[in-house]
């Protein structure tokens, strides 16, 4: 009998040392063997660097001084490490600093290195495509690697180990076919690692399980079909029970005005404000979803909450009860098959491009969706995933018709139990997909936010620098001297809005600045599309404003917008049942947000809230007026203020109002080598938080949704800071437009619409950090207009209504804290 072929070892080894410059000297090498998916080998050796080690590098890897003295240096231990691993494939976690170190250590020694090299970085990259992160104590947690003691070199070699098996194990549960494509685009993997690819592959077998099917030679995740559910309990606590969750009083209470709502027969739209964290999604979910066969739709403010439901109570709901859920959002988010079979066909240079290709054609196994957003790496490449997008159109006669993400979609949205979008998208397709909301129950989940998406819909935007060009090209060709003059003063009319702004800063653009450019373009005849929509927009709208992007390190002039009159969103929204829910619902004694969306016949139902004991806010009496300062200074302050905190050892929330402030914090924090987690800088919503959340960071910096839509509920004990109060800003055109509206009406728009919008805003953030009865949390508002502006006692008023509420200083505001928790650790 033929004696077996044993496959391909591995030498997985990992190196601890003095530093990571080209001046580091080894420390610990700890090496694993590995053959046939078997750790067959392993060895550990401390090394003497003859030099002390740095407090960092103690602390990073546990080795102490003391130890490495008993230990021999490298020369005593170099023949055994090579001997090991001289005729073996050589893998490290980002093997050039672990390959590079130990070859040149061996060189001195006599040792000539010449291994293979394979990196499970990479590897890990293409095959596991929807992690966020690929640090080894990321994969661990992820795919269930041992790694009792990071930064060990045995501990960490182990981990590496087991994930070189992982790799090579996913690799033989994916179709032969899909294996052979990634094997054509392998050599643009970092040195020898499609080594690793090869092995597997010659043992595959070329038949295709029944889990995959051959679409135009890309292997797709078969169509499984839906499994029939339990259904749900008429009983409210049955299903809460049956979904492992904890019942709670208030949250019972919100959910049985839902279920007599759900029975009115006189009205057919309903508001529903509750305080935030007493679990709203489930509280509404469950008892329409158990009381009515009818389907229902959710839509919520943003993309980051609409995929914080799906992935956490859509995903419950589905495993429970069986229930088919589907989201809903633009077509850009989602792949078009067509698009990357083409990208395959051509010949691509760029390795970090061919990555991609490797790990999406691992991903199209696995996804059943195609939505894009699965694929958390694909910022490091947004021109080509940009390529990939869906623009929503598809020929009947395409091979990829039938196997099309957008056009499935679309046909599981129609068929499902409960659809999930969010408000822009839902404004968006009233009309073109009409299916989203005929004959289904509708929730407005955060109801206020439509207000403001429904002005962005409302909204206009041209961009000025191809409005100018075009003028200059007409002016240049124009067949007459009146032809030619209109054109030039258009274009000077244009020039000078552009002047205002970049010389004195005037973003608003008052009528009288627009009559010259209108009657001008009044005048010209044969006018092309662009600047016939110029013309329209200046005839058709009443507000206008210049808007500044900056793309690809470009300046974009945007000339901006919008009717002075609220849009009538009652008018726009089916007929249906509707609940429109929020904790910020009743702004004040004189608004209310029916009124303001239009609802003439609304229930209102204002459930009471409660003080939560293990949550208190502090006011901050002697910091400095933040409005008066400049931002600089600003980030200062705020800077100041963490680095007091954070001795407190809590995770740290901050919630800024502007992008701006968030940014220059940052820098201060970058400056002063104060580790923290940015917004933008670090990640989208959902990376930063998750990040977060996992704890690699104390310190988060956070703005937009995160005021409203995201939720922390992981941490036992927060520190929550907010800087400066949520304010609207007094130019912004939706804010302009309500105050139009209420002045009309003999109303005060700041004390009966912008003072309490403020605090219902604040009172939305404070329940961000207060998710659970037994969550401690502390929020401290840095911002003086608590105390020095004659509108300072209603906001204490509001304050102390509903929260524990306390006045600190500077000097003993950690002490306060710390006493805080302290009490509520015991």
């Amino acid at each position: 009998m033929a004696e077996k072929k044993s496959g391909n070892r591995y030498a997985v080894v990992d190196l601890e040392a003095t530093g990571t410059g080209s001046d580091a000297k080894i420390i610990q090498v700890g090496i694993v063997l590995v053959e046939d998916g078997q750790i067959i080998q392993t060895y550990e050796q401390n090394i003497n660097p003859n030099e002390d080690l740095s407090p960092q590098i103690q602390l990073l890897t546990g080795i102490s001084n003391k130890e490495l003295r008993k230990a021999p240096g490298f020369g005593q231990v170099a023949e055994d490490i090579y001997r090991l691993i001289e005729d073996a494939i050589f893998v490290a976690h980002n093997v050039k600093f672990d390959g590079n170190l130990l070859a040149e250590n061996l060189f001195f020694e006599g040792f000539d290195l010449h291994t293979p090299r394979v990196d499970t970085v990479e590897l890990a990259q293409v095959f596991f495509p929807t992690l966020e992160k690929y640090s080894l104590s990321h994969l661990a947690q992820a795919l269930d690697l041992e790694l009792e003691q990071a930064h060990t070199a045995i501990s960490d070699a182990r981990a590496t180990a087991q994930l070189l098996i992982k790799i090579q194990e996913k690799i033989a549960s994916l179709p032969k076919e899909t294996i052979g494509q990634i094997l054509q685009l392998a050599d643009y993997l970092l040195h020898e690692s499609r080594m690793v690819i090869d092995e597997v592959y010659e043992a595959m077998s070329a038949y295709s399980s029944h889990h995959h099917q051959d679409v135009h030679g890309l292997m797709l995740k078969t169509i499984e079909p839906e499994k029939k559910g339990t259904g749900l309990a008429n009983d409210f606590s049955e299903n809460l029970i049956r979904l492992g969750l904890d019942q709670r009083q208030d949250q019972e209470v919100f959910a049985q005005v839902v279920k007599e709502r759900l029975q009115d027969q006189d009205k057919q739209v309903h508001f529903i404000q509750a305080q935030a964290g007493i679990g709203k999604t489930y509280g509404y979910l469950l008892p329409i979803l158990a009381d009515t066969s009818q389907p229902l739709l959710v839509s919520v403010p943003s993309l980051v909450l609409q995929q914080q439901i799906m992935e956490k109570e859509g995903h419950q709901l589905a495993q429970t009860f069986g229930l088919s859920i589907q989201s809903v959002k633009s077509s850009r988010h989602y792949l078009k098959l067509e698009s990357f079979w083409q990208s395959l066909q051509r010949e691509d240079s760029n390795s970090l491009l061919n990555r991609c290709k490797m790990q999406i054609l691992v991903w199209l196994c696995e996804t059943e969706t195609g939505d894009m957003d699965e694929l958390k790496q694909k910022y490091r490449f947004p021109s080509y995933f940009a390529e990939l997008q869906h623009d929503g159109s598809l020929s009947a006669q395409s091979v990829f018709s039938e196997w099309d993400f957008w056009r499935r979609l679309h046909s599981k949205a129609q068929a499902s139990q409960l659809l999930l979008t969010n408000h822009a998208y839902l404004l968006h397709h009233l009309k073109d997909q009409a299916y989203l909301t005929q004959n289904r129950i509708l929730v407005i989940d955060e109801a206020q936010k439509l207000l403001l998406t429904a002005e962005e819909f409302t909204n206009q935007s041209m961009s000025l620098q191809p409005l100018l060009q075009n003028l200059q090209r007409r002016k240049d060709k124009a067949e007459n001297l009146l032809e030619q003059r209109l054109y030039e003063s258009s274009f000077f009319e244009l020039q000078q809005l552009l002047h205002n702004y970049q010389n004195c800063g005037t973003t608003e653009i008052v009528s009288k600045d627009l009559k010259q450019l209108q009657q001008n373009l009044q005048e010209l005849a044969n006018l092309d599309t662009g600047l016939a929509d110029l013309k329209w927009l200046l005839d058709f709208y009443e507000h206008f404003w210049l808007e500044v992007d900056y793309l690809d390190g470009e300046t974009i002039y945007n000339l901006r917008a919008t009717q002075m009159e609220l849009l009538d969103l009652a008018a726009l929204l089916p007929k249906e049942k509707t609940f429109c829910i929020s904790a910020t619902l009743d702004i004040s004694k004189k608004v209310n947000l029916a009124d303001l969306l239009g609802f003439k016949e609304a229930s209102m139902d204002i459930l009471s809230s409660q003080k939560s004991q293990q949550q208190e806010i502090f006011l901050l009496a002697d910091g400095p007026d933040l409005v008066e300062l400049d931002l600089p200074d600003q980030a200062v302050f705020v800077v100041d203020s963490l680095e007091q905190v954070r001795s407190l050892n809590q995770p740290i929330l901050v919630l800024f109002t502007s992008r701006a402030l968030l940014g220059a914090v940052s820098e201060v924090l970058e400056e002063r080598s104060l580790p923290h987690l940015a917004q933008y800088r670090d990640g989208s919503e959902m990376v930063v938080k998750k990040r977060f959340e996992r704890g690699e960071c104390q310190i988060l910096l956070a703005t937009g949704s995160f005021w409203e839509g995201v939720d922390f509920s992981s941490q036992s004990q927060i520190l929550q800071l907010i800087p400066r109060l949520p304010f609207d800003n007094p130019r912004d055109p939706l804010v302009k437009k309500i105050n139009h509206y209420l002045r009309e009406k003999g109303k005060q728009p700041f004390f009966d619409f912008n003072l309490p919008v403020m605090l219902l805003k604040l009172k939305q953030a404070i329940g961000r950090t207060k998710r659970t009865d037994q969550q401690v949390s502390a929020v401290v508002i840095l911002d003086k207009r608590s105390h020095n502006k004659r509108y300072s006692r209603q906001i204490r008023q509001f304050l102390k209504e509903h929260y524990q509420l306390q006045k600190t200083d500077t000097a003993g505001l950690v002490q306060t804290l710390a006493e805080f928790f302290a009490k509520h650790s015991l």
